[in-house]
């Protein structure tokens, strides 16, 4: 999918509909947007979804990457394969009979700092618009591919479409290839937790969420009759710490898969792998945007573990990686940003 990224009044977005935090709206209704969009300063196009973001952070850390997707015969295909392609990413790409997926991300106003203890972050509204990503088919799988990588990422918004992930789950398995696999959402998550647990029991599976998702996650496995609901993001991060990993590290114990990954965003990251607790915490700054910022840690943890990394490495890799990406419409750092942490990767 193509990224979308502006800056614009909220009552121009009320007129357009857009009005949720996070909506999906049709193919034509995305194009239309985008036509009410000609004229804006400062927008930004960026190929997106999280497996072409993690495969461009990765490349832009010196790991060879490429990326099989489903576009559409439109202007957006030209620009999401530009925009690999920059990022040192094979685009292995076949044409589907929709549009270019579009996922927008409208900022209302600036995120600012007042005070050392006060914050206040801008208002952040995304429209998604799948289009033909959604119609890769196991045609455009290439098993030597697959058989030559280190790692596999698939997007968790492929959990829908079980037949094809469970080939690219069998094929990489038959290799010895991990799995990465990033849940996407919790609307995913609430509908795939029983799928998640089953292949992360049957393939070498990394499991990656971010905190609401491990809390719904750790919610769907009890089967509580009250969920829970936490806003305050340290009360999070205690109730994942103190009651939600305790439970899930059961799911990794005697093997060296699943190992499983909690993004906290400022708070760090807490990873799970043969029966212990890893916490990697890292320094909150105040994000010009977070899309992307998940991804960037998936890269640069998959980047440290295909090295050879100790896991307390690899997250640690993943955090300063993806406060690189708060600074930056999606994934669009230049590479330079990563020269460094591509020569620490690279060390002994």
């Amino acid at each position: 999918m193509v990224d979308v990224f502006a800056t614009v009044d909220s009552a121009w977005l009320d007129r357009q509909g857009i009005t949720a935090p996070v909506q999906h709206i049709g193919y034509g209704e995305a194009w239309r947007l985008l036509g009410e969009m000609d004229g804006l300063e400062g927008v930004v196009f960026s190929s997106g979804g999280a497996a072409a973001n993690v495969a461009k952070i990765a490349a832009m850390l010196n790991v060879g990457a490429a990326f099989v997707g489903c576009v559409g015969g439109d202007t957006m295909a030209a620009v999401f394969e530009k925009d690999l392609h920059s990022a040192g990413v094979a685009p292995l790409l076949s044409m589907g009979s929709g549009g270019t997926g579009l996922c927008f991300i409208f900022t209302c106003g600036e995120a600012v700092q007042r005070t050392a203890a006060v914050q206040r972050t801008a208002e952040i509204r995304i429209a998604a618009s799948p289009g033909a990503s959604l119609e890769l088919t196991e045609a455009s799988l290439r098993e030597d591919l697959i058989a030559g990588a280190e790692a596999v990422v698939l997007d968790g918004y492929m959990l829908d479409r079980r037949p094809l992930v469970q080939r690219i789950l069998q094929a990489a398995s038959n290799y010895g290839i991990p799995i990465a696999l990033d849940v996407a959402s919790v609307f995913q998550i609430r509908e795939k937790t029983e799928d998640i647990l089953q292949y992360s029991r049957n393939y070498p599976l990394i499991v990656f969420m971010n905190a609401d998702e491990s809390i719904v996650f750790y919610d769907t496995i009890r089967k509580g009759s009250e969920k829970i609901e936490v806003t305050d993001e340290r009360e999070k991060e205690m109730l994942i710490v103190q009651e939600i990993c305790p439970v899930l590290k059961c799911i990794t114990e005697g093997e060296i898969f699943p190992v499983i990954v909690i993004k906290l965003g400022g708070r760090g990251a807490v990873v799970l792998a043969g029966g212990t607790i890893y916490r990697e915490e890292t320094f909150t700054i105040i994000p010009r945007n977070t899309v992307g910022a998940g991804d960037a840690f998936c890269a640069a943890f998959l980047t440290a573990w295909i090295r050879g990394k100790p896991i307390r490495e690899c997250a640690a890799m993943g955090n300063k990686v993806a406060r690189q990406i708060l600074e930056v419409p999606g994934t669009r750092v230049k590479a330079g940003k990563l020269k460094s942490f591509a020569k620490m990767l690279e060390k002994n």
